[in-house]
């Protein structure tokens, strides 16, 4: 392997930890409601486990209200139940055609709960981006061992991966304070 698909991987392995953790804190219920709230919510449509959107149109007409509107009136009872069952603290409630799901509005006790499980994602984020540097720096440094590389190449290299490394710590750290910012907005 040459030093340039070592980099490619090394950044590519990096933009997916830094994708999962986008993916995990939107997950976390805020004050505000969002269609991606519902996104870890599975149907049964047809026999299938399908994601909520492919059964449904989700969207969020005001700051408060999720709205689910099916795209056959035959399973609303289906989705409500897989609402419920999802275990969100939501508590759906159908017209016969569409699904408003009410959200809540977070107490400060949960809003500083929710603040810490953003930092627990996100430091475990960051472990997965250092685990990679370090995979990475140890792959290079195999290939100086084997002479494969010279010594000038492995220590530009290190500083390379060292380079996006702290690139892609600062996106966590970036997107870490605007979660936080949102949980903790009244």
């Amino acid at each position: 392997m040459d030093l340039k698909t070592i980099h490619k991987d090394g950044i590519h392995r990096m933009d997916k930890a830094v994708e999962m953790l986008h993916e995990e804190l939107n997950k976390i219920r805020t004050g505000r409601a969002t269609p991606t709230l519902l996104d870890a919510v599975r149907v049964n449509y047809y026999g299938q486990q399908v994601p909520i959107n492919q059964a449904a149109t989700v969207s969020a007409p005001e700051p408060r209200m999720i709205m689910v509107q099916p795209w056959e009136k035959n399973i609303i009872g289906e989705i409500e139940r897989a609402i419920l069952k999802a275990d969100l603290g939501l508590n759906p409630s159908n017209d016969g055609s569409v699904i408003r799901i009410p959200i809540p509005a977070l107490n400060e006790e949960r809003r500083r709960d929710l603040v810490k499980l953003v930092h627990k994602f996100s430091e475990e984020g960051r472990v997965s981006i250092r685990n990679v540097r370090r995979d990475v720096n140890d792959h290079l440094k195999r290939l100086q061992k084997n002479n494969e590389i010279s010594e000038d190449e492995l220590s530009l290299a290190l500083e390379e991966v060292q380079e996006y490394t702290d690139k892609h710590i600062k996106k966590i750290d970036e997107i870490m304070k605007l979660k936080e910012a949102d949980v903790m907005e009244v």
